[in-house]
């Protein structure tokens, strides 16, 4: 062939190369590789063509051919190599060995068999290797979903908010328990004053009736303890008589009392109009003020502040207790008792006095008669001359009217 390639030469070249040398010894064939369990069914291996090489006297060498791509378990792998098994996902094809880029021969030395090289799957891209490490052994698993970074602000406020929720939610709860308590406490308060109001009332009709029982007891030493302070004797002259503080204080200060005319009638006949008020001993100067000589009654005013007897609001009726006080024969704070006899007209007819028993003498004219309430009901005017028992009085009514001082 005009291409100069000879294959005789290229024979004989071989066939010499194969010869040994004198002193050498020629080169085991490789053997077949040991061959691991099969842990699944594998497909049938490719036969192996022999190349034969001519030449006289020489062993035919045998070579693997090209076989298909297999898939061989770790455990398999794990004994060819003598790797450990890889994690589960790895990749199930070995990358084949590479022939050194220097000039060291793959050669074994003399005695070693030489080694076994497994075949390499086609350089094509549906036999590329997978791509190894954590990216190969996910490469079947379903991608996990990445990761969502913590929003940090986010859970803070939620966490503010609900440590602020929290704080408000108690101190709703605590304000309501103490309005609860408060309303508690204004229900039994609202009860208490209740029956507080229906015990107060309570004691006052009781009140009531023990004063209008002690009203039914007569007392003398009561009633005259209450008036004494108000009573007086008067100097009026040469005639001594009785007065009593009555009413509300005079205008401009002082205190106005009461007494008989025919007390002071000698004074006012004569012009004067200053008399004496009397009590213990003390002297207190007084001023005529008016006179009813119809009635027999005076009025005095006193520069000092006295205790006013309180008038009768009710008319006085036959029967009924009465205390007398006065100064008879210059002798003051005499009391003495009685009961309302009977109601007279006045000896000049004038109007009506009041007839009781209490007896009474020169000096009682113009004192006060009490009745059992510690009110005035009379002035003692007059008595009988010739018997006892028989006294007259004013009605304290008669001379309210007359001078407008009660």
């Amino acid at each position: 062939m005009s291409s100069g390639y000879d294959p005789h030469a290229a024979q004989s070249g071989a066939q010499q190369d194969a010869t040994p040398k004198a002193g050498e010894t020629a080169p085991l064939a490789p053997s077949a590789p040991p061959q691991p369990a099969p842990v699944a069914a594998t497909p049938p291996a490719a036969p192996v063509s022999a190349a034969p090489v001519s030449g006289a006297g020489d062993p035919t060498q045998l070579r693997p051919g090209p076989m298909p791509p297999r898939v061989e378990p770790a455990s398999a792998a794990a004994l060819v190599t003598g790797a450990a098994t890889p994690h589960a996902g790895a990749n199930p094809f070995r990358a084949p060995h590479t022939a050194p880029t220097s000039g060291a021969s793959w050669e074994p030395s003399a005695g070693y068999p030489r080694p076994y090289t497994p075949p390499q799957p086609p350089a094509s891209a549906e036999f590329a290797a997978p791509p190894a490490g954590p990216a190969a052994a996910s490469a079947g698993a379903p991608a996990a979903a990445p990761k969502r970074r913590l929003a940090w602000p986010g859970v803070t406020a939620l966490l503010l908010v609900l440590a602020l929720g929290g704080a408000v939610g108690f101190q709703a709860h605590q304000m309501q328990r103490l309005q609860d308590r408060l309303a508690a406490a204004d229900r039994r308060l609202a009860e208490a004053q209740v029956e507080q109001g229906r015990r107060m009332e309570a004691l006052e009709g009781r009140a009531a009736q023990l004063e209008k029982q002690a009203d039914d007891v007569f007392n003398p030493e009561a009633i005259s303890s209450a008036v004494l302070p108000s009573v007086f004797r008067v100097s009026a002259g040469e005639f001594t008589g009785t007065a009593f503080a009555v009413g509300k204080p005079a205008n401009g200060g002082g205190t106005n009392l009461f007494t008989n005319f025919h007390v002071v009638e000698s004074v006012w006949n004569s012009g004067e109009r200053k008399v004496f008020i009397e009590r213990r001993d003390q002297r207190f100067p007084a001023t005529i003020v008016k006179v009813d000589e119809t009635n027999d009654v005076a009025q005095l005013r006193a520069d000092g502040k006295f205790t006013g007897l309180v008038p009768a609001g009710d008319a006085v009726k036959s029967g009924q207790q009465i205390v007398v006080v006065g100064a008879p024969l210059g002798l003051e704070d005499t009391v003495t008792t009685g009961v309302v006899s009977a109601f007279r007209k006045s000896p000049d007819g004038a109007g009506t006095v009041i007839q009781f028993s209490a007896p009474i003498n020169p000096g009682n004219s113009g004192g006060p008669v009490i009745n059992r309430s510690k009110q005035v009901v009379g002035i003692a005017t007059a008595k009988a001359r010739d018997a006892e028992g028989i006294g007259l009085a004013v009605p304290i009514k008669t001379a309210c009217d007359e001078f407008k001082i009660c």
